[in-house]
């Protein structure tokens, strides 16, 4: 291993080396000889080699040049690493039908990062990443509880997400403050719900939840009044995190319905 290079704070490095845990997140992703596999943040190779073990050719994008670098001397078999910031990175560059997209991700840029994936989830097969606990708890949270928010309604509106399992900080080095969570993520063939308009739909639900102790007809009222909130059989003094997708959508639904 790459021994002499020091973890980079403002890049969220923390490396995994635990070879148990390893193994754990390879059997989830289960790679296969004809799998096209993008893995993000590579960093010290912990997981690029075993894949390419099993996938035969792998695609990396790292933001560090001196992984990049080291990456570059290995002889793991077919590896193409792109030097570049993931936020910025155009995944339909790569020209493949499908995509298999694992990684784990830096916790500073995780909620952004998953959004910029999300753009590309038609040509998406699957995604195994490893996030802080939180934001997987997040992710696959239901309605009615403190987690569910924002980024549960978007992910579960675009994937059907499953929490895999946890992963101590004890299986990095530098051990992270946070514990770690693993997270399967599957593009829906078709979406869970109708929505007439994608853009009005992302703009809704994050206004919805803009301040999450605020009802509805407060946090929507650049968007909807009260008595169109009513008509479709939602609460207005309701909050936010109380809505299932399914009514999210229809708030969505009605907005387009108005601005027609």
């Amino acid at each position: 291993m790459m021994n002499e290079h020091r973890p980079r704070k403002r890049f969220g490095q923390n490396f995994l080396h635990h070879p148990q845990v390893i193994q754990q997140i390879i059997a989830a992703i289960a790679p296969r000889e004809e799998d096209f596999i993008v893995e993000i943040g590579p960093g010290q190779g912990a997981l690029t080699q075993p894949l390419l073990a099993q996938a035969k050719r792998l695609v990396a994008i790292e933001f560090d040049r001196d992984l990049v670098q080291y990456l570059n001397t290995q002889n793991w078999g077919e590896l193409t690493i792109y030097q570049a910031d993931v936020l910025k990175f155009d995944f339909a560059e790569l020209n493949q039908p499908v995509l298999r997209i694992v990684g784990n991700l830096p916790y500073n840029i995780s909620t952004p990062l998953l959004f910029h994936v999300l753009q590309y989830a038609e040509m998406v097969q699957d995604m195994v990443f490893m996030l802080q606990k939180e934001v997987v708890d997040r992710i696959v949270a239901k309605p009615n509880c403190a987690d569910y928010g924002r980024l549960s309604v978007m992910l579960q509106y675009h994937c059907h997400a499953e929490k895999l399992f946890d992963v101590s900080p004890a299986a990095f080095n530098p051990p992270p403050k946070v514990d770690s969570s693993i997270v399967h993520l599957i593009p829906h063939t078709e979406p869970p719900v109708k929505v007439n308009n994608k853009a009005l739909f992302e703009k809704l639900v994050a206004q919805a939840f803009t301040q999450r102790r605020k009802t509805l007809r407060n946090n929507l009222k650049p968007l909807l009044s009260a008595e169109q909130i009513e008509q479709i059989g939602i609460n207005p003094q309701a909050r936010a995190e109380t809505l299932s997708l399914e009514k999210f959508a229809a708030l969505s639904n009605l907005l387009v319905d108005e601005q027609a």
